[in-house]
This record gives structure tokens, sequence and C-alpha cells, in this order.
């Protein structure tokens, strides 16, 4: 008789993650992806993507998945502490919410008092800016500011300065007709799903992909080619594409005249009060030149083409040869007028005339003046730019850069891009089709993150324009709300109004130099002395500068610093050993040179050490968030959207005598206490229950609240509109976003397409529809240049002077960063190039004590290419010093051979403080990992300034240059602390989820 069959187990082959599933938004970088989060008995089960979110369609990274162990982190902060030792021991005590309060209330109420600026308010990547500069604003201090001066503002201001958008996430390409893309210094940390969704794209219907960075890793590891270029040259890199692009006829004259300055008049008074401005009317209008007394249109064959006077002939007409001005025959320019023809100064918008581009001409008045591609074709075609002459410098060969100028070329030019899409212009044009350069480009913290970075990101928009590819079909395209009118409208507040509320937001943009935040002597007004004749256009503040600045008192002492989130005492400092020092130093008296610091984290990171209070923050997943208009959305090229978080679980359950508050609802319920006027009745009740309500109920202006959906008693209005009560019940029903598209219509030429404008202005993005034209030449930057020179009622005091006459050319420049430039003999004495990359899959400091992503990797290397490890007799993993001009770290080794030559990188924020994060003693982070921000000046070598951009006060990270040797084994990184006594984790195996497992077994 045969055995019986084997009985076969029942398998359930789709078991539910969970018994519950909530929609929310991603907090473990700047993607803010949708998720799905799967409870199981009130715990946390499952993280997974959100198919209906339109950032990532269901994607999630393994930082998303992590997030888990982000929220189970066994560095929580319980309780509110407050310091009962030293300063940086970490020995607190734990106290309950209305002491807390109660200290917190006493300490600042005296300053708002006395004097608000006492207090300086300064937050890391909170994503909550639209309330944290508000609330500011209200206790009337000028002293706020978040993370984005050490991240990213050289970013912004060079492309709202120049485009009215920028890159990073207020812009993207477009994924899906693009042909040619550029990433230059992008690394794989920001807006992570939404690029590798899109590089999917590009690959699938064959598009190039070149990446520019001395790293490959990442994007750059997919991508076709890899230009492994010096840091801190791409602008060199960038003027030579430009002028190969001058030299070949490559330049859609046609795009820089319909949506760019190219034509205007620039009056050329050398020594004169208006030498570099715009010549204009008697109503402000910008002029430009048409040399035909009988104006005709445009020429208009097809829209977008070249026109038949291309950049090449018009260039030879004014004789501009090698930098200089001549005729075709090599004399100088006759004066305006004589050999060029007739012809009269017209405003620069008017419809049908045919402008001239380059020429002198005398204006009515009889001043001279020049349009602006004159000056671009001038500067450009110099010989310093050629590929020959900059192939060196930037570690690329010539025949590189001129292929790589012919195939932008190739791309934009003999493969236009038309999708049948009728649309009118701002100025009633009507166009049957839209027609654009499938070339785009996008950038990040590798351009940002030099002191030359400014202009360098100015550089590549000025690329991009000359192409005629920004928001055409196939090129970068700006994201809601922006374009925005260049320059912003919104100036930095300066002024207290009688109820000590400060006149407008601390942080904005400035117009001119009667923006500046100084004093009647031209002195900074701020402590990180942003807005300054030292930094000028520091749009996001500087947060790397506040702490040297209030131990030194300059330009005044401060009572209080307030910090959330901003581990400023390791990771996010530079010079971090001595930002240590000065946060722990007292006078004479025996006083903190830093009285009384404020710190709200959600983790015993480094910082918390070092705070006197510490106000313990809830994870991402405990509290609500909004990711706001105001503040930095998550829109994409076609759509406007906005976004919640909200509490999927609650905090006090999360862990037995929990006790938490998001930092938001605390600031709203500080705000109320001290009696700040936004927040409080006029009888001096709270206004708002907490962040969540502030959410719902505040309104920037009428109608105009923090979220764009669901506005309206009834929920049935969008943009603008009364507050709706049931808001936040329509977020979370809907996935937690709020969506609404462009027109299709008004998708490209946002800048110029009536459809859009008219849309935009109706959602509250911008004040009015007028066209927004793009700016190749600054008038900006050349107002702050004849300040400089001794125009003007507002110049900057003697030692800036230069300073800013050199830097704030209203035509981007490169320079040698300063770091290089300074140092003496600093190519043989510091030969490489430092910088840090973030991984993928980790973010900031707060990764990297995630259980999870610590099994990817626990500790960084310094990697260097093994020919620079032959160079030096370093082997594979020795034990090497490293060396600035400031400091001496140890480090191990380990080959790459993804590297430019000359430059060694490392993932940035592994290590660890010992004591920290309470990771366990002998963690590998705080045994083996490293930082190269001991080696980084916060100030530059010459001491004068901080180590920053000249023009934005962006924090200059990647400047670093320095020596390697190899070392006897140590086993050890250096410098080393003493432990911080933050409390440590229970060090057995992780085992989370076993609980879960074992309940569907039984």
């Amino acid at each position: 008789m045969p055995a019986p069959a084997p009985k076969e187990p029942v398998l359930n082959l789709s078991p539910s993650p969970g018994d519950e599933v909530k929609t929310t938004t991603c907090y473990m970088c700047a993607c803010r992806c949708g998720i799905k989060v799967w409870l199981a008995d009130g715990k946390i089960r499952y993280i997974q993507g959100n198919p209906e979110h339109p950032v990532n369609q269901g994607v999630l990274c393994a930082k998303g998945s992590a997030g888990i162990m982000q929220h189970y982190s066994p560095a929580r902060l319980d309780k509110p502490l407050l310091r009962v030792g030293e300063r940086g021991r970490g020995e607190f005590k734990e106290i309950e919410w209305d002491e807390a309060l109660r200290i917190a209330t006493d300490w600042l109420a005296p300053i708002r008092e006395r004097n608000p600026d006492e207090l300086a308010f300064f937050t890391g990547r909170d994503q909550s800016q639209a309330l944290t500069g508000w609330w500011a604003q209200q206790f009337g201090t000028v002293n706020y500011a978040a993370h984005g001066g050490f991240c990213s503002v050289n970013m912004a201001a060079g492309g709202l300065y120049t485009l009215g958008g920028s890159f990073w996430e207020f812009g993207e390409p477009d994924w899906e007709h693009s042909r040619y893309l550029m990433l230059w210094g992008v690394a794989e940390d920001h807006d992570s799903n939404p690029i590798k969704l899109g590089l999917g794209k590009l690959k699938a219907h064959g598009a190039k992909i070149v990446a520019v960075n001395p790293v490959r890793s990442g994007y750059g590891a997919i991508a076709d080619e890899w230009i492994g270029i010096r840091p801190g040259t791409d602008g060199l890199f960038a003027f030579a594409l430009i002028h190969e692009l001058l030299k070949a006829d490559r330049i859609d004259l046609d795009y820089l005249v319909r949506y760019a300055n190219a034509h205007w008049l620039v009056i050329d008074n050398p020594g004169g009060a208006d030498d570099g401005l715009f010549a204009r009317d008697g109503e402000g209008h910008p002029l430009c030149w048409v040399r035909d007394p009988h104006p005709g249109p445009l020429p208009q064959a097809e829209e977008g083409a070249d026109t038949p006077h291309t950049a090449a002939t018009r260039a030879a007409e004014a004789g501009i040869v090698h930098g200089a001005t001549h005729t075709a025959e090599g004399s100088p320019l006759p004066p305006a007028g004589e050999g060029q023809g007739e012809g009269r100064a017209l405003r620069a918008d008017a419809i049908g005339i045919s402008p001239a581009v380059v020429g002198e001409y005398t204006l009515p008045d009889g001043r001279r003046a020049r349009p602006v591609f004159h000056l671009i074709a001038e500067r450009y075609l110099d010989p310093q730019y050629a590929p020959d002459a900059v192939s060196e410098r930037c570690g690329i060969p010539a025949d590189t850069i001129r292929r790589i100028a012919r195939e932008l070329a190739e791309a934009a030019f003999d493969h236009p891009l038309t999708l049948p899409i009728a649309w009118t212009d701002a100025h009633g044009r009507e166009h049957s089709e839209m027609v654009g350069r499938p070339v785009s480009m996008h950038a990040m913290r590798g351009i940002s993150a030099h002191s030359n970075g400014f202009h360098t990101c100015r550089a590549l928009h000025l690329l991009q324009m000359l192409l005629g590819a920004v928001d055409t079909p196939g090129s970068f395209r700006y994201q809601p709300p922006f374009p925005k009118p260049i320059a912003p409208s919104n100036r930095p507040g300066k002024l207290r109004q009688a109820n000590g509320v400060l006149d407008a937001a601390p942080l904005g943009f400035v117009h001119a130099p009667e923006d500046l935040v100084v004093d009647e002597h031209g002195q900074p007004r701020r402590i990180d002395h942003a807005f300054s004749w030292a930094y000028p256009l520091s749009a996001h503040g500087m947060m790397h500068s506040v702490i040297r600045n209030a131990w030194a008192g300059d330009p005044y002492k401060i009572d209080t610093l307030m910090m959330f989130m901003a581990n400023m005492s390791w990771n996010s400092a530079m010079n971090t050993s001595e930002t240590i020092g000065w946060l722990t130093d007292k006078d004479d008296s025996g006083e903190y040179r830093i009285p009384r610091i404020i710190y709200a984290d959600a983790y015993a990171s480094e910082m918390v050490a070092y705070a006197d209070l510490v106000l313990p923050d809830t994870t991402y997943l405990e509290r609500f968030d909004a990711i706001s208009m105001l503040d930095r959305p998550i829109s994409d090229a076609d759509s406007a959207i906005d976004a919640i978080r909200h509490p999927v679980v609650d905090a006090k359950e999360q862990r037995e005598g929990r006790d938490v508050r998001g930092f938001q609802s605390v600031l709203i319920d500080l705000g109320a206490r001290l009696g700040l006027p936004g927040l409080v009745h006029e009888d001096g009740s709270p206004r708002y229950r907490d962040y969540a309500d502030y959410i719902v109920r505040h309104e920037r202006a009428p109608g105009v609240g923090l979220l764009a959906g669901w506005r309206g008693e009834h929920g049935d209005l969008e943009a603008k509109g009364p507050p709706n009560p049931q808001q936040l019940d329509r977020y979370i029903e809907h996935g937690g976003f709020w969506r609404s598209p462009i027109p299709e219509h008004a998708r490209y030429f946002k800048m110029a397409n009536r459809g859009y404008l008219d849309w935009a202005q109706k959602m509250g993005f911008i004040g009015h529809a007028d066209p927004i034209v793009l700016q190749l030449y600054s008038e900006t930057l050349q107002k702050f240049r004849l300040a400089a020179q001794g125009h003007g009622e507002r110049q900057p005091p003697e030692q800036h002077r230069e300073r800013v006459a050199t830097y704030f050319d209203p035509l981007p420049i490169w320079y040698e960063p300063f770091e290089g430039a300074q140092v003496a003999d600093s190519a043989s004495r510091y030969p490489l190039s430092a910088v840090t990359q973030r991984p993928m899959f980790m973010y900031h400091a707060w990764g990297s004590q995630n259980a999870w992503l610590r099994q990817i990797t626990a500790r960084n290397y310094l990697y260097l290419h093994p020919d620079t490890g032959a160079r030096h007799g370093i082997a594979d993993e020795d034990w090497i010093a490293v060396e600035s001009h400031h400091g001496r770290i140890t480090a191990q080794a380990k080959f790459a051979g993804n590297v430019q030559p000359d430059t060694v990188w490392t993932w940035n924020a592994i290590g660890k403080r010992k004591g920290a994060w309470r990771l366990a003693k002998d963690a590998p982070e705080g045994r083996k990992g490293f930082l190269l921000n001991h080696l980084i000046s916060d100030i530059t070598p010459r001491g004068d300034y901080a180590n920053a951009d000249p023009v934005t006060g962006q924090a200059a990270w990647f400047d670093l240059r320095v020596r390697i040797e190899r070392v006897e084994p140590v086993g050890e990184s250096a410098p080393q602390f003493p432990p911080l006594q933050l409390g440590e984790a229970d060090n057995r195996p992780l085992r989370y989820g076993a609980e879960f497992r074992n309940k569907a077994s039984r």
C-alpha cells in the first residue's frame, strides 16, 4: 500500500502587513514621499510607499522603509531636561512640561521687553519655516534663520536672482522629453526617489546622461558619461561650454530676446553713478535699440528657431573678438550711429520689433549704451575661457569640453522638440505649438557649497538660457509656486512696529543696498551678519556663523540661543572642536559667554549635551506637519502639491513614561505665554490650540493659509479661501496630500505664458500676472558694485568696498575658491581637495543612528583613488593623517576608483561622538567613524570673513584642501572627545518584529 501523501501546509500567500493602515508623509529625507504605515496591535509593523502619491508613486528607498527604526530609536528623548552639571557633560534632570515652559517663558519674556534681538532663534531641517520664521517675526527678533545657509542658499539665490526659480527642490528636468541631461554636483541624498524615477524614464527613451562630479556614485554610476571634475571648477567648465557655443553660432537668440534681457541696453559710463544700469524711459521701463526706423516683427519662421542673424554673425558685426570690441577690420568701433544704421531706443517689451543685440548706441540724452548680449559675447569669447585654457585647471580634456558643447548644441538645435499644444504668451501672441530644446540640467550641493558657488550657479543658468533651455519642452522646468518675480518681492525685516513685531519676516531677498539689515554705520545688525555688506544676498541666513559670533559678542551679546534640530556641536559645525569650546566657554566672572541655550530635538544628539533646557520633540509619525506652499512644497512641474503629516500613533503610548510634544505646538504654546501679538487674542488668551489648529486657522493673508487644499467653509475651494475646520480630515481622507494640475496649455514657458501667469496669480503664488524676464545680466548686483565704487546714499564701510566691487559682477564670474587662493603655496602644501557626500541610504546625522541603516554601514573611510594612494605611499586600508591649514585628523583610507585622483572624499555625518545617540560605547561610528568638519575652518585663512560665499554667505564646506600621509595603525579615529553621558541603549541583537511573527504562528 503506497505511503500517504505528505500533508500540505496551509500557506497565506497574501498576508496583510497589519490590521490597520494610515497614509502620511515621510520625513527621512527631503523627498517627502507618500507612505503607507501599517499597524499591528497599535505598533508600526511595516512602511511602504504610497502608489497614489505624486512624489514617489509608490517607490520607497531604504531610508523610508527604515522609518520604523527611526520611530523606535533608543536615542529618543522622553521628557524635558534641565541641565544640572557643567554644559557639555550631558548631566540633566527630567522635569515636567509645565516647569519647562515656565522656565523658557521666564527667560524669553524679559528679552522681548528689553530687546528682542537678544534672542537668536535658528532651526535645522525642520521643514516648517512657514511657522518658525513667522514666530520669530512676532517675537520681533531679526536673528532667525534655518539650515539653508550651510546647505543650499547659493543654489536658491543664484536661481531666484536669475530665473525666478532654482535647481534643488524647486525645479526639475523634463523627464518625459529631455534627450540630454547634465547633472552638476548632484549626490543621491536630495530628492532621490523622484530623481530615480526620472532617470529611469530618460534611460528608457535613450537620453544621454552626463554626470559632472569629482565622485562617481549613485546617479553618476548609471550615467552614460562621468566627468570627474576638480572641485570648485564647475564654473570654468560652464564658461568653456559657453565659449564654444558662442564661437559656433549655437545660441537661441530668439529665445533670449523673447524671454530674457539679452537686448536690454546697459549704460556705458565708467565712473558714473549710472554705469552698468539699464537704460530706462521716463516710466522706468528698460530700453532696447531698434536699428530699423520702421520696426518689423521678430523673425518667426519657426517658434524657437535660430534667427537669421545668428550669434556669431551679430558678434562679428560688432567686431567682438578675443574680448575686445573692434570692427571686422580690427579697428575700434566707430561712435554709435556711425556705420551702424539709424535707429532709436524703444521699450524692450514692445511687440513686433527686431532689437539689436550687439553694438554701441547713443541714447537721446547723449549717454552711450550696449545690449546685454554684447557684454556676454565680449566676455565669454575671450580666449581665457577656451577649452585649452581651462582644461588643466578643471581636470577635463579640452577635446571632451568641445565634444560636450557640440552634443549640447546638437540636442538643442538639430533635434528641437515640438508639442502640439496651443498657448498664448504674456503679450497676447498666440502660438499653435510649443517648441523646446530637449536639453536639461540639474544641480545640487557640489555646486552650492563653494565660496564661488553663487556665480557658478548663475553660470549654469546662463548656459541654459543661451541654449533656450529654461521651461521649454525637454528642458529644466519650474515647479509651482515658481517662477517668482526677479528678485522675489519679500525683503528681510529690520524695523519693529509699536507692538514689537518685525515689519517683515527675518529672511527675504535684498533688491538694493537700502534693503540691508545694517546700522547707521553700515555694521551688521544680525548676529550671523546675514544681509550685511559682508554677505548681502544671504537669503537663508548664516547659521554656521551664529555660535562664533554669539560667543564673541559680534556685533553684540545675545541672551538666549534657541535651536531646533540643528546638530551644531558636531556634524553641522565647521570648526567642530572650537565650536565645542565656544559653547562651553565662560567669561571672567564665571558665566557662560552664551548665557542660555534652549534646544529641541527628538533624539539624544551631540548638541543635546550643550543645552541648558531640552525640549523633547516627537518623531515624525507622532505629530502634525504642513508641507506648505508657503515653505518648501512638493510640487512637480505639472501641478501644485502640498501635504501633511499626522499622528499615526500616540506618542504617550509608545514607551512608558514618555512625554514629548511636537516642537511646532510647543512654539505655539510658548508664543501665547509670551503674549506675542499673532498668537493671542486681544484679551491675551491663546489664539491657537496647537500646531494642527494653527495649520487650519492661520491666514498669512486673507484666504491664504499653510495648506491650499479644501479651503472654504465647505471645503470646495483651493489655494485661496476662508479656513475650513475639517481641512485636515480631508487631507487624511485623500492620502495626506492635495494636488492641483496646471492647465495643459500653461505647463511650459511659465515665465511668459499668459495661461500660467493668470493661474498662478489666481492661486496666490504671484501678486501680479506680468511676465518674468530672465536676467542674463543682474542689475541688482550692479547696484551693489556701484555703491562700492562710491555711488548712492548707502555705501559699504571702507573694509568691504573692494570685496563688494569684485564679487558683485552683474555677469557670472569664476574665481579660485578662497581656501586654495589664500593659503600660501596651497597647491604644493595641500594638493588634494576633500569633499563629503551623503549616501542614498542615510540622511543627516539622524539617519546614521538608525538600527537598520547602520547594518548597511556603521563607519566611514576616507576614499581615495589607487593612483593617489601610490603617490603618497599609502596602501588600501592604511591609517592616515589628513591635514588642512586648520587642523589634523586620523582616519582609515580605502581605495576607490570612482573618484577624481586629486580629490579624496567620505560619507558625511556617520562619525559620531562617543556617548551620543545612545549608541554602545564601542560603536564603530564613535571609534572608527570621523568627520572632515574638524579640518574645516569657519573663517577664511586670512581670518577676515566667514568661510563662505561673499555674495550669499553660503558655507564653503567643499573648498577644503588637505594633504595626507600614512601613520602607524591606531585602530581609532582622531580627534576623540570625552564620552557624553546621554545614556546607552540595550546592546542585545535587534529582533524588532519577532512578536508579530510569533503571534502569527500561534
